[in-house]
């Protein structure tokens, strides 16, 4: 469909929607609207009596559950009978009378044109639906966290010990990077409430991050504390491995990384860290991961080069010899094995990839640089 039909059909289908939702809106309340015939004395004598037993029944429950005492019931009672005496008495006036059908109808007519015409002249169907986050109007609505903050300060200053207010506003100095203020706010936690390894741990960690890598003795004071307070918290003892890290105080980290881990359940997303941890700490801080990597492929690329040597293979497999050894940076052993290569498949033809390889590598071919 071309883009013009796009750009008018839709307004178009938004119309004859409106138009018929219109439709069937007036068309229920003109049935709404229609008279017609009932027993309205004895219909309505009849609800007025049911209603004044509920009511009255309402009244002497209350009075059992202790809801009102005596007094207060008999008065309800009281009150209640006047009510059906004033609704008894009322006059209906003399002159009332259903109103007719035409002005319903017209007023309907009125009603669905007045809704129409206004939309066309504020309303916009072509436009996309506009989600709530991106309306500014609304955005600005809601409450910035800045702002909050400030309000609660505002409070906090009235009211020093509004353990609410604190408990809320220490991780918002978090989120805000105020570290200075949010230690402050758990301090005056610690001082409101009972110390537990999780407030002394949130108090460490905004210390050790207005430190900025600089280590805080209170901060390792409060994260053993809340480590021997609590056998089961992690938090405190991941914190504790880190530091003792930074400090090179490999043997009391490893314990702590090895804490943490016997204390795991296997998702955690903190154990691949743990476990690197635990094996840079018992090796003295030296991270032999790399280098056993290293030495893994080494090896491989040492038996495939013995057997390749001994026993041929095919030119994908001399390819692959040297291309490891040219990952490995070992140029000696890479142009020994295309050399080797080159003997068991002496057509250029053969060994159209394996030559590329040696071209890109700057490999010789046959004794002069390719």
């Amino acid at each position: 469909m071309p883009h013009w039909a796009n750009k008018h059909l839709g307004p178009m289908i938004f119309w004859s929607i409106a138009i018929a939702v219109t439709a069937i809106a007036c068309a229920a309340l003109y049935y709404a609207a229609a008279g017609r015939t009932v027993n309205a004395t004895g219909d309505e004598m009849a609800d007025h009596n049911r209603q004044f037993r509920m009511a009255l029944e309402a009244i002497e429950a209350d009075e059992r559950s202790g809801k009102l005492d005596a007094e207060q019931a008999l008065a309800a009672r009281g009150e209640l009978a006047r009510d059906v005496l004033r609704s008894k008495s009322a006059p209906v006036p003399a002159g009332a009378r259903p109103l007719g059908m035409t002005p319903v109808l017209f007023g309907l007519i009125a009603t669905a044109a007045l809704s129409l015409g206004i939309y066309t002249f504020l309303g916009r169907p072509d436009l996309p639906a506009q989600p709530l986050a991106g309306r500014p109007e609304l955005a600005a609505q809601s409450l910035d966290l800045r702002e909050a903050v400030t309000r609660i300060e505002a409070r906090l200053a009235q009211t020093p010990d509004d353990l609410r207010g604190w408990q809320v506003i220490a991780p918002a100095y978090l989120e805000m990077g105020r570290f200075g203020d949010a230690a402050n706010a758990y301090r005056r936690l610690l001082a409101l409430s009972e110390p537990t390894a999780e407030l002394q741990t949130d108090l460490a960690e905004a210390l050790l991050l207005d430190a900025d890598g600089a280590g805080s003795e209170e901060a390792m004071g409060l994260l053993r504390q809340a480590a021997d307070a609590d056998s089961a918290h992690i938090r405190s003892r991941l914190y504790l491995a880190a530091e003792f890290m930074r400090l090179e105080r490999y043997e009391e980290a490893a314990a702590y990384w090895q804490q943490v881990l016997d204390r795991a359940t296997g998702d955690e997303p903190w154990l691949p860290a743990a476990r690197q941890g635990l094996a840079v700490a018992q090796n003295d801080g030296v991270d032999a991961t790399g280098a056993e990597q290293a030495e893994r492929i080494a090896g491989m690329v040492s038996g495939l080069a013995e057997r390749l040597f001994d026993e041929g293979g095919t030119v994908e497999e001399w390819a692959q010899l040297v291309r490891s050894y040219l990952v490995l940076g070992d140029r000696d052993n890479a142009q020994r094995a295309y050399d080797a290569a080159v003997d068991a498949y002496p057509a250029a033809f053969d060994r159209g990839g394996l030559d590329t390889l040696a071209l890109d590598a700057g490999l010789t071919l046959n004794g002069e640089q390719p």
